[in-house]
């Protein structure tokens, strides 16, 4: 084809508007790409006497005992030295989970220019901070029919000496939400003593709050918008194309890059902080980007750092069905059917392993409440990861025995604590808070 043939072709695909898909149009048509005519179903975990029901018996959580070697190469060869780590294993495992996983992030992403909106000067219990409001404007010049501007604020303490940590978490800010999102996951329950800002805080620390859903939209129908519908010109994802994860795992890099620029900010003391579905983003953002120091990765579940290999709670069939697939890259759907857990060539510990050598704490609730995202099998994960750590110089978690709740296994690098409430990451800030304290304290 002449390259003046090619050049309209372009200019012609950037004029047109984004392909309008349901949600169900565009799971269709996914399977429809990897030859699937159906896919198993996901667990029942709101009926315990479903055909189907989530499965919460342990005799019966591990029919894949086996879990692949993060420190053995394709080829077979043991990885004896960090070395061999950075430049070979560690790029094989990051292309498995870039084809099968999460997708691809594109090379080419646009520029994104922070545009303070607001600064304010206020009291927060006692202490003085100064508030910003940011909008993260992406350059659309590329395909001006979606628009993407991301929400991010930004509070430090007003009388600091220099530049402080910040902890950000993935939530929801002040201002209307774009349109097209999901609903906001259910409410926590409220927290007791002091919110987690307010703890931060107390710290000497600021913190920072981005709004995922301003980034990538909650929802298949919304995959030819946001920051996957700009890359793609409003057309639909290929097999290996990045999903929401991914894309918000893109925006706190994003915000990572404004930190660096501002004096208030100590940006080598980043730490990231999400919740369930953005828990599976944190974890996900840590692995990708080298500049974040300190992941707290709460209640992740399936698709974050739960083994996928474990039957308990959410499955991979659930992550594959409707209401979660756009997560993902499309090629996980296959794992769902006809290919099955053990046949995915990576598992949550290596994506725990990513991360490493740096600090990640993993979270959960008790099983009555938050038995959904399989703790032990995040627990498992984080274990699994233990040898990578090593390897590099860090301590792992020291054991692989499955602690009793409320017994945080803290002393490692990679650590893990199971607190006695439900699905909020409320009662471990403060475990949490101390372990990094380690790492922020000059």
């Amino acid at each position: 084809m002449k390259l003046s043939t090619l050049l309209l072709s372009a200019a012609l695909l950037a004029q047109q508007a984004p392909v309008q898909l349901t949600t169900a149009e565009d799971h269709k048509r996914t399977m429809d790409l990897l030859g699937i005519a159906s896919l198993r179903r996901g667990a029942d975990g709101r009926n315990a006497l479903a055909e189907n029901a989530a499965n919460y018996d342990e005799s019966k959580a591990n029919p894949y005992p086996k879990l692949p070697d993060p420190l053995v190469m394709k080829n077979g060869r043991k990885v004896t030295t960090a070395d061999m780590w950075w430049k070979q294993r560690r790029p094989e495992i990051v292309e498995e989970f870039d084809r099968e996983i999460y997708g691809r992030a594109p090379k080419n992403t646009p520029k994104v220019n922070w545009e303070i909106t607001s600064t304010v000067n206020e009291d927060k219990d006692g202490t003085s901070v100064i508030t910003k409001q940011l909008i993260g404007h992406v350059d659309n010049s590329s395909y001006p029919q979606v628009t993407v501007d991301m929400r991010l604020s930004l509070t430090t303490p007003a009388n600091a000496k220099g530049p402080v940590p910040v902890m950000m978490e993935f939530g929801f800010g002040a201002g209307p939400r774009p349109g097209g999102v999901a609903k906001a996951p259910p409410k926590a329950p409220a927290p007791q003593g002091p919110t987690w800002q307010q703890q931060v805080l107390a710290k000497g620390w600021g913190y920072a709050t981005l709004v995922p859903n301003s980034i990538q939209a909650d929802n298949g129908q919304g995959l030819t918008q946001g920051i996957i519908g700009l890359m793609n010109k409003g057309q639909p994802r290929k097999l290996d194309d990045w999903g929401a994860l991914r894309a918000w795992a893109w925006g706190a890099s994003r915000a990572l890059d404004y930190f660096e620029t501002d004096k208030a900010v100590d940006a080598k003391r980043v730490g990231l902080e999400g919740h369930s579905r953005y828990g599976k983003a944190t974890a996900v953002a840590m692995a990708y980007d080298p500049r974040l120091a300190i992941a707290f990765v709460s209640s992740s579940g399936a698709g974050g750092v739960k083994l996928h290999r474990r039957n308990w709670g959410e499955l991979v069939e659930n992550v594959a069905a409707p209401n979660e697939y756009h997560w993902m890259a499309g090629n996980y759907m296959k794992y769902a059917g006809p290919l099955n857990w053990n046949d995915l060539p990576v598992d949550a510990h290596e994506l725990v392993a990513l991360c490493a050598p740096r600090p990640v704490f993993i979270s959960a609730g008790a099983t009555n409440g938050d038995g959904w995202v399989d703790a032990k099998g995040m627990f498992l994960a984080g274990a699994g990861a233990g040898p990578v750590y090593k390897l590099l110089g860090k301590k792992d978690m020291g054991t692989s025995e499955f602690p009793a709740i409320e017994t945080g296994l803290m002393d490692g690098d990679v650590t893990f604590r199971q607190h006695s409430g439900g699905h909020t990451p409320g009662p471990n800030w403060p475990v949490f808070l101390s372990f990094a304290e380690r790492y922020f304290r000059r």
